[in-house]
C-alpha cells in the first residue's frame, strides 16, 4: 500500500508528497459544470427519464447526459471518428485543463478508468452491418478501443508520461483517480488528468443489465426509480457521463500560482473475491478498503466529515455497504457521520461513478453541505448509517470518504479533503 501523509513517518519520501487539485471537468445527468452539478445534488431531484431510443427494450429508462454542445470540442470531421464515450471523455477532460490553467511543466500522465469502453459503439457497428445498413468505417478500431479516451488526451496536449486505462467495472473512475496518486506520490509523474467516463445507454447493454436483475423496473415513475438505501428500492438507473480531475504535486501547483480545490489525500483497492455481480454480503471486505485508504491519508474514522456512498439503490450493494459502514464507524454501537448517495440523482454512471462522484464530495466537502440521497422515504439502513434525505445538511468543512464498489467485487476508496 502507498504510504499517505502519515504513512511513512518521519524523514521524506512518499509520505511528504501532497497531492491537490487544480482543476475539474464534468458532463453528466446533472449538469456539465461543477456548479450546475453541486446544484443538482443539492436539489436532490432525479434526473431519470424515458429514454426514446430504448422503447420496446425491458427497460427505457435512464439519466442521460445534460445537453452539451460537442461542435464548441471538436470539428465536424474529429466527432466522425469519435464514439460517444470518448467525446463524453474527452470534453470532461478538456474543461478540466482549461479550469487548471493548464498542467505543471514536470512529466504529465493521464488515468482513466472505463467499464464499457466503446461497447455501444460496437453494438451500433454490429447491428449496422447485420443489416446491411452499412460498411464498417475506416475508424471502427479507434473508436472501439477502451483506451482511445485517455489517448486522444495525451494526444490532444502532448502529454507523454503514462497513458492508462482502468476497467474495474463500476469502480474504474476512482481506481483511475487513485493510481494517479500513486503516480504521483511516487515521483512517476509530476502531475495528472484522471478521471473515468462511460456511456451505455444503448438497448443491448440495457438488457444484458436487465438480465441480471440489476435495474429498476419501476417503469411507471423513472423520477423515483433510483432510490438508495430505502426499503423499496429494486435496482439501479443506468446514466451516462464523465468527470475529470486534475492533480498535481502540491509544489508544483504552489508555484505556478494554481488555484487548488483540495487534496486528494488517501486511497485504497482490495477485491470481495466472492461473486462476479454480488458484493460479499457482511460488508468485511468494503470495510478494510475503507479503512485502508484512512490510513493512507494518515486519518482516522473520527476526522470523517461525511461519506458520499457508493449507494447503488439495489438490495444487497446498499446492504452490504451499510454494514461496512457501521464496522468502520465503530460496530453496533456507533454512529457513522452524515452518508449521502447522489446516484438518486444521477443514476449509476458506471466507470464514470466514481469520478463523478470525487467530484461531488469535493464540491460538498468544500461548501460543508451534504446533499440528500434522492426519494428515500425510509429503511432500516438508517439504524446503521445516518443517512441524509430531504435536504441538503450543514456540517463543517473536512474530509470525505468517497466509495466505489464494482461487479467482480472490486472496491476503492478514496479520501478528499477541501482545501
Amino acid at each position: 500500500m502507498t504510504g499517505g501523509r502519515g504513512g511513512n513517518g518521519p524523514g521524506g519520501g512518499e509520505a511528504d508528497v501532497r497531492v491537490v487539485v487544480t482543476g475539474i471537468g464534468v458532463k453528466s445527468p446533472a449538469g456539465n459544470t461543477a456548479g450546475e452539478v453541486l446544484s443538482t445534488v443539492l436539489a436532490g431531484k432525479s434526473t431519470a427519464t424515458v429514454i426514446p431510443g430504448l422503447a420496446g427494450g425491458p427497460v427505457p429508462i435512464g439519466c442521460p447526459l445534460a445537453p452539451f454542445e460537442p461542435l464548441d470540442y471538436f470539428t465536424g470531421r474529429e466527432l466522425r471518428t469519435l464514439d460517444r464515450t470518448a467525446q463524453i471523455g474527452l470534453a470532461a477532460a478538456i474543461d478540466a485543463v482549461t479550469d487548471a490553467g493548464g498542467l505543471s511543466p514536470e512529466d504529465r500522465g493521464v488515468y482513466v478508468g472505463t467499464g464499457g469502453g466503446g461497447f455501444a459503439t460496437l453494438e451500433n457497428l454490429i447491428v449496422g452491418h447485420t443489416l446491411g445498413r452499412e460498411k464498417v468505417p475506416v475508424h471502427a478500431v479507434p473508436a472501439l478501443m477502451s483506451s482511445s479516451t485517455a489517448a486522444r488526451i495525451a494526444i490532444r496536449y502532448g502529454y507523454r508520461g503514462p497513458c492508462l486505462t482502468f476497467n474495474t467495472a463500476c469502480a474504474s473512475g476512482a481506481t483511475a483517480i487513485g493510481e494517479a496518486l500513486r503516480a504521483i506520490r511516487s515521483g512517476t509523474v509530476g502531475s495528472a488528468v484522471a478521471g473515468g467516463l462511460d456511456a451505455l445507454l444503448s438497448p443491448l447493454v440495457m438488457e444484458a443489465f436487465a438480465k441480471v436483475g440489476a435495474l429498476s423496473e419501476r417503469l411507471d415513475a423513472p423520477a423515483e426509480a433510483s432510490r438508495p438505501f430505502d426499503e423499496k428500492r429494486d435496482g439501479f438507473v443506468m446514466g451516462e457521463g464523465a468527470a475529470f480531475l486534475v492533480l498535481e504535486r502540491s509544489d508544483l501547483a504552489e508555484a505556478r500560482g494554481a488555484r487548488v480545490y483540495g487534496e486528494v489525500s488517501g486511497y485504497a483497492a482490495n477485491c470481495d473475491a466472492n461473486h462476479i455481480v454480488a458484493p460479499l454480503r457482511d460488508g468485511s471486505v468494503a470495510a478494510g478498503c475503507m479503512r485502508a485508504a484512512l490510513a493512507d491519508a494518515g486519518l482516522s474514522p473520527g476526522d470523517v466529515g461525511h461519506v458520499n456512498a457508493h449507494g447503488t439503490s439495489t438490495p444487497h450493494n446498499d446492504d452490504a455497504e451499510a454494514l461496512a459502514l457501521r464496522d468502520l464507524f465503530g460496530g453496533s454501537g456507533g454512529r457513522t457521520p452524515p452518508v449521502t448517495s447522489t446516484k438518486g440523482v444521477s443514476g449509476h454512471l458506471v466507470g464514470g461513478a466514481g469520478a463523478f462522484e470525487a467530484v461531488v464530495g469535493l464540491l460538498s466537502a468544500r461548501e460543508g453541505l451534504v446533499p440528500p440521497t434522492a426519494n428515500f422515504t425510509s429503511g432500516p439502513a438508517t439504524e446503521m448509517i445516518d443517512l441524509v434525505h430531504g435536504a441538503p445538511r450543514r456540517i463543517p468543512a473536512g474530509p470525505v470518504l468517497s466509495n466505489s464498489f464494482g461487479f467482480g467485487g472490486s472496491n476503492a476508496c478514496l479520501v478528499l479533503t477541501p482545501a
